[in-house]
């Protein structure tokens, strides 16, 4: 499996939507938009994401997920894709890391790491 890390720009902007949350039984419910930037040559299809999702208290969650919003969705060069989805914690703060697996049109597999980043209610960072 081959790197994209100068080919693929990845953005994370995460939030917390107090609406949806209920701290007094630690459910805290975070907002995240991705935007992947496709700055190399080939068309690239985002086939699936990894994800380890780690509370305040330490506890991990790992999923996998086929696509994005349920599309494995191309991107071509020098175009993005952006998308929002959630996270839902006992804590009211966390990170969330992980990568895609792409393809490129000569269906080479390339793995992307997505930066780490904070899940959390704007008080609670230092």
């Amino acid at each position: 499996m081959k790197s994209l890390l100068s080919q693929v720009y990845i953005k994370v902007h995460s939030m917390y939507v107090k609406s949806q949350s209920i701290p007094t039984i630690n459910r805290y419910v975070f907002a995240y938009t991705i935007t992947i930037y496709n700055l190399g040559k080939k068309i690239l299809q985002l086939i699936s994401r990894y994800w380890t999702i780690t509370n305040g208290n330490g506890k991990k969650t790992q999923m996998y997920c086929e696509g994005v919003i349920s599309k494995k969705t191309y991107i071509k060069p020098g175009n993005n894709f952006y998308y929002t989805s959630g996270a839902i914690l006992e804590t009211p703060i966390g990170i969330m890391q992980g990568h895609y697996i792409m393809i490129d049109e000569n269906n080479h597999v390339y793995h992307v790491d997505i930066p780490i980043f904070r899940l959390a209610i704007k008080t609670y960072i230092h």
